[in-house]
């Protein structure tokens, strides 16, 4: 379905989640110019699939960068757009929120939305885990989780993160062999997590689903180790990492939550 929503300022302020999200910081901003061209030329693909499709393809190349997200316990938080680097994380957000915005400027509303918990930008509202990221996105309808048969269930207690308390999370997690045999149950622009060995981390890369012309599975994704964004064959990054289990989210559709009188 063509993302072609006529919705008013307020609508917007509330499109992810049921919390205002104000008018919101002054973004940080360096080299963005793209932003607002991929999502004007995004707006004829199509379902929002193909949007994140087409939108993270054009973003090929940018370099590898991470750290680029400014605050910290003791630090201020400010909210950072661009798209001239990326880390893994925030290259998925910055493609998910560029393919949900009509225009530039509901671009960073949207974007706010996605990185922090109800939108708040503050450090400790920051999605700095990705199964927070996923379940925080679930939550206010960004994405929905999918299901694959074979899935498990495991426990983890993450302490990864300086000045963060420890989280427990009950996952429920995709074994490699049935993601990669499950092939025909994806889509592009599907969001695909890998989940740590590490008793005290819950993922180490995050990507897009993509596909070649032959229909062979692609990781799409900013690869710390070749410094860039760029397409891998999935069954060649899984054996490399030695990725033992996933998880998927599909990215929906947006809709919008009016504001209560």
């Amino acid at each position: 379905m063509p993302l072609d929503l006529a919705v008013s300022r307020r609508q917007i302020l509330f499109l992810l989640s049921g919390a205002a999200l104000a008018a919101g910081p002054t973004p940080v901003t360096a080299a963005e110019a793209r932003i607002g061209r991929l999502i004007v030329e995004s707006r004829g693909k199509g379902a929002i699939s193909q949007r994140i499709d087409f939108i993270s393809g054009a973003l090929r190349g940018t370099r590898y960068q991470g750290d680029t997200l400014i605050g910290g316990p003791r630090r201020s938080e400010k909210f950072v757009v661009r798209d001239d680097a990326f880390d893994c994380v925030t290259f998925c957000e910055t493609v998910l929120a560029a393919a949900i915005a009509g225009n530039r400027v509901e671009f960073d509303s949207i974007l706010q939305a996605v990185r922090y918990h109800n939108g708040i930008v503050s450090w400790r509202e920051r999605n700095h885990y990705f199964f927070e990221w996923s379940q925080h996105n679930v939550d206010n309808r960004t994405c929905r989780w999918i299901r694959i048969d074979g899935a498990v269930d495991i426990e983890k207690t993450v302490s990864s993160q300086a000045g963060l308390s420890k989280r427990q999370f009950a996952m429920r997690v995709i074994p490699t062999a049935a993601f990669l045999a499950n092939k025909s149950k994806l889509e592009r622009g599907d969001i695909v997590g890998f989940v740590s060995r590490r008793a005290d981390l819950d993922y180490f890369h995050v990507g897009f689903i993509a596909f070649d012309k032959t229909g062979a599975l692609l990781l799409r994704h900013a690869s710390q180790s070749r410094r860039r964004v760029l397409d891998e064959r999935m069954e060649q990054f899984v054996a490399v990492n030695g990725a033992r289990y996933v998880t998927l989210l599909r990215p929906q559709e947006p809709r919008a939550v009016a504001l209560k009188e």
